[in-house]
């Protein structure tokens, strides 16, 4: 149940959707700031309402902290709460992609797509806070029962803007130490793995590696005098 605030949001739907798309928060600590249900926003975040609404910074607008932001990112049971109206208005800063276009919401799926191929070790709830999505959506992806399942290809989240390579990064090393797994040895295997591919590649066409167009170019020039 979402708290109420004593200072209402000017337009809480929008701070909501800004908060989805920008931060790490839980649906449920951006539903008690806004004093909206938490359904409301998993909906938000799954564009089941709202769909084209356009994010509101809450931190520009003086009415959140990045101070206080930061804090219950690193606290899923944190409250936050709204800044005073006399406080002067915080500037955020920057670390990584702002906020996500509507245009870019529809990359999503792929995004899902590239987590659940290349990091199955990452958990739903990881992918919800990371990506701004659903897990109704994510299942939807896995089981291939998503409405635009035919044109999903998986597409690394920070190649499509809806996080960092640093962020993603992060929440795939801590997934693989949570499963028993050293994130510095699967990294060494995967580097191992292409460049044996790639000298698999080489030994099969030797004439697209080692050759010395130079050479031929020389020769071709003397031949031609």
């Amino acid at each position: 149940m979402a708290a109420k605030q004593t200072n209402k949001l000017l337009m809480p739907k929008a701070s909501a959707v800004w908060l989805i798309d920008n931060t790490k928060l839980t649906f449920s600590q951006i539903a008690d700031f806004v004093a909206l249900t938490e359904i409301e926003i998993e909906a938000l975040a799954n564009e089941d309402i709202g769909k084209g609404l356009v994010g509101r910074n809450p931190v520009e607008n003086g009415e959140l902290t990045a101070h206080e932001i930061e804090v219950a990112e690193a606290d899923p049971n944190k409250r936050m709460k709204m800044s005073k109206s006399d406080l002067p208005k915080v500037k955020i800063r920057a670390k990584g992609p702002r906020y996500t276009p509507v245009s870019k919401r529809g990359d999503k799926p792929d995004a899902i797509a590239y987590i659940l191929k290349n990091n199955p070790d990452i958990k739903d709830s990881k992918i919800c806070k990371l990506l701004g999505t659903t897990k109704p959506t994510i299942n939807s992806v896995r089981d291939r029962t998503h409405p635009n399942a035919q044109n999903i290809r998986p597409r690394h989240p920070a190649e499509v803007g809806l996080c960092t390579y640093a962020e993603y990064e992060i929440v795939a090393n801590k997934a693989l130490k949570a499963a028993g797994k050293d994130p510095e040895k699967i990294k060494a295997d995967r580097e191992r793995a292409m460049q044996e591919q790639e000298k698999s590649r080489e030994e099969t066409n030797p004439m697209s590696a080692g050759f010395d167009f130079s050479n031929f170019l020389s020769g071709g020039k003397q031949g031609g005098q």
